[in-house]
Order: structure tokens, then sequence, then C-alpha cells
């Protein structure tokens, strides 16, 4: 099967989580937006109103599927193509961390917008860089901690056990896009969190990942996605 992914082809965003998984299954697939169909044939998906038509990208057809949600997407793809664990409680399990990590995108987004994103960041930085502070002192080490902890129990090379999940992809993509944001902050932060450290670094080295690092497919961190780095937040 060829999969279609849509998302918006400028930003790494939350569709990055579904490139992620697909290139290191070694699937086909098309990033439609960014080929010559573009983001068009991606609002005329979002247009359909019988089926399932998804709410917002990113969402992924597979034959005559249609699946949205990132965690969602995931929890098919994993099924399919090894990344997660065989057993039903296995894929729960996976499932709730990948919606914790979820849950955790959304305030790295409000580090830059915590007033909305109908609003420039220009608009909005004394509140960004207070809630940016509180997210370095509370949210971050709640969040990461847990899944260091994680790592710690379990004494494996990924979060459970021996075999790598999406949910070992995804944290990889959270500690880069930190590193990239907050690259100050991320430095001194992580010698608190050395196994997912260790985590980003062995799945960076996986054969079909370091292909996608280093190809044109993967788009570079920018001022537009979830991940933004302005250095007054940074402080």
């Amino acid at each position: 099967m060829k999969y279609e992914l849509y998302y918006w082809p400028e930003i790494q965003g939350r569709g990055e989580y579904v490139r992620l998984a697909l290139e290191e299954a070694g699937a086909a697939y098309v990033d439609v937006a960014r080929g010559p169909r573009g983001s068009g044939a991606m609002m005329k998906m979002m247009e359909v109103h019988k089926g399932t038509p998804p709410f917002a990208p990113p969402f992924l057809k597979a034959g005559k599927r249609v699946i949205g949600q990132t965690a969602n997407i995931l929890l098919y793809l994993g099924a399919r193509h090894g990344l997660a664990p065989k057993t039903e409680a296995g894929k729960l399990w996976v499932h709730q961390l990948q919606l914790t990590i979820t849950d955790l995108v959304v305030e790295i987004h409000d580090t830059h917008h915590p007033l909305g994103p109908s609003m420039y960041y220009e608009d909005q930085k004394p509140p960004a860089k207070k809630r940016s502070a509180d997210f370095w002192e509370e949210r971050v080490p709640k969040y990461l901690g847990y899944f260091e902890g994680l790592l710690a129990a379990n004494g494996g090379a990924y979060v459970t056990g021996r075999r790598l999940t999406y949910v070992d992809l995804s944290l990889f993509q959270i500690v880069a896009g930190l590193r990239y944001a907050f690259p100050k902050r991320m430095t001194a932060f992580e010698k608190k969190i050395p196994d997912l450290i260790s985590l980003h670094d062995r799945v960076a080295l996986r054969p079909n990942i370091k292909a996608y690092l280093a190809s044109e497919r993967r788009i570079a961190f920018n001022e537009q996605g979830i991940f933004r780095c302005y250095r007054e937040l940074d402080a």
C-alpha cells in the first residue's frame, strides 16, 4: 500500500511524528501537499462531508481509509508496521504514552502563543516570556522526568524495552525540537535526562532515520512550526 500523508508543506509540525514512523517503517508514501498537487489537494479532502472526513491535518489516506489525528494515525501504523507491541495491552500502553506526548506538544506550542494562534507572536511577547519560564520550571521536569523514569525503570534501549516503538520516534522529535527552540535551557537541562538523550542519539543512528534526516524530505525547523527559536524566551 502506498500511503498519502496530508500536512502543511512548509513545517514539520504534528505531521513530523507521522513522517518519522513512515520513514522508520520503510513505507511507501507521498507527502501530498509538498508535491505538484499542493495544499489544495489537502483542503479539498477536508471539504468532504461524507464517510470519515478529517477535522484538520495531519491525516493519512490508507487505501479507502482516511485517518486523522497524529496519535490515531500512529496507532494504526504501529500495528501494521511493527512499531507497537503485539498485545492489546501493549498497544494501549504506547497509545497512552503518545497521547501524553500530544499534551506536551500543545504546551510547547503555547510557550510562544500563550494567548492563542490567531494572534502574532509579536503581539504576545510578555505573556510568552512568562509562559516559557513556567514551562521550563514546572512542565518540562514533569513531562521529561516521567519518560526518563520509564527508560530507567525498564532498563532497555527503548521506552517499552528492547524493541523500538513509534513513541521512541516521537521522543526523538521532542528532544530535537527543544534543542532547536531552547538551546540554552535544553543544554542546562540535559544532564537531568541522560537516558532520554541516549534514546535520541540511538534513534538518530537507525539506518532509515539517519537517511531521512540527511534527505530533503526532512523539513528544517523554522519559526512557523511548533518548535520556534526566540532568543528572548531562551534566557
